[in-house]
């Protein structure tokens, strides 16, 4: 019974391994990238952000690595001291890496909410409300020095209201005949975070353009720039008709530096990453649209992403660059006596 107990303490559900493998993919990439910020960050200020992060990225792929192989799982290559050159010159502005640290702070926020109601082993939802206890400490030492900076954007104010209201029609009618309802709360928050991430994605995917090695990888980066600038355009343009103000733009923090500090398999894992979460926020961000115009833009910027990761994954693929996660037994290949 004692030997059963050990067991079933030391099993992996196919929701564990997912989480735990993708998030040591990612604070391996994190780990890398955040050495290489470290070697060129000025501000004292965004240093300890910085220091604190590739801590706890350094501390996550520890823990990692013994769940997976308590479990007999293999751990991930991920990425290595190979994927970061850390004798490169600036490619970022100090602002940006503060600026990527709070974008990337938000999505491992929104990985370990989910990874903590997909877990059933009470050590492995403790670790990952650890990981969400730690990245809201990060996150809030990112937005009290962000606030500090100029080029920080806060989300749009609305006026309060006294009394209560209710919705007369959904407004998509109205809509279609070119009488638009004003945003409402819901639909100003996600137009404005949608529009910030995406020009996020845009000033990424040029700086990684710049530097990129492979051909295919380079012309993967120029056609993001021209997607995702047109997407968060669109953003903005829904968020201007209502007289509203738009997130700051970060293309005026990239250098013209032509020497890469990652590899090309890295920045392709970076982009693929992003690609996924926009398609999470976008399809939130519908969920939550009421108004006709809103629906059409969320439906083509979607389209967007889909066709960003369908060229990400073809090139991984090509130069060996996809980890396979662990899968279920081929059964078929059992059953002809085949091996896999």
């Amino acid at each position: 019974m004692g030997i059963f107990r050990e067991t079933k303490r030391n099993t992996l559900t196919s929701a564990e391994v997912s989480a735990l493998w993708l998030q040591y993919m990612g604070d391996s990439m994190a780990y890398c990238i955040y050495k290489y910020f470290l070697k060129i960050v000025e501000d004292r200020d965004i240093k300890r952000i910085l220091e604190f992060s590739i801590q706890l990225s350094d501390s996550h792929i520890a823990k990692i690595t013994n769940f997976l192989k308590s479990a007999n799982f293999r751990v991930p290559i991920g990425f290595t001291e190979n994927d970061v050159n850390l004798n490169a010159p600036r490619l970022f502005s100090d602002k940006f890496l503060l600026f990527y640290s709070k974008i990337m702070t938000m999505h491992g926020i929104t990985a370990y909410s989910l990874a903590i109601t997909n877990t059933e082993r009470e050590d492995i939802q403790n670790y990952f409300f650890e990981c969400l206890g730690t990245s809201k400490d990060l996150y809030q030492k990112v937005v009290e020095l962000a606030k500090t900076q100029q080029i920080y954007s806060s989300v749009p104010s609305i006026p309060s209201t006294y009394e209560v209201e209710f919705t007369p029609s959904t407004g998509i009618i109205s809509n279609l005949i070119g009488d638009k309802r004003p945003l409402n709360s819901s639909e100003i928050s996600n137009l404005f975070f949608n529009s910030k991430k995406t020009g996020f994605v845009r000033s990424l995917s040029l700086a990684f353009s710049q530097v990129a090695k492979e051909e295919d990888v380079r012309d993967f980066m120029v056609k993001n720039v021209r997607l995702a600038g047109k997407d968060a355009e669109s953003f903005d343009a829904i968020l201007q008709a209502d007289h509203l103000p738009i997130p700051k733009r970060w293309d005026a923090e990239i250098t013209d530096s032509t020497v890469s500090p990652f590899s090309d398999k890295l920045m392709m894992f970076q982009a693929s990453f992003l690609v996924n979460a926009a398609l999470s926020y976008y399809g939130a961000g519908i969920g939550s649209s009421l108004r006709s115009d809103m629906i059409l833009n969320y439906t083509k910027v979607f389209t967007h992403a889909m066709e960003a990761g369908t060229i990400c994954y073809k090139i991984m693929v090509k130069h060996k660059w996809l980890e396979k996660q662990p899968e279920a037994v081929d059964r078929k290949s059992l059953a002809m006596g085949s091996e896999k």
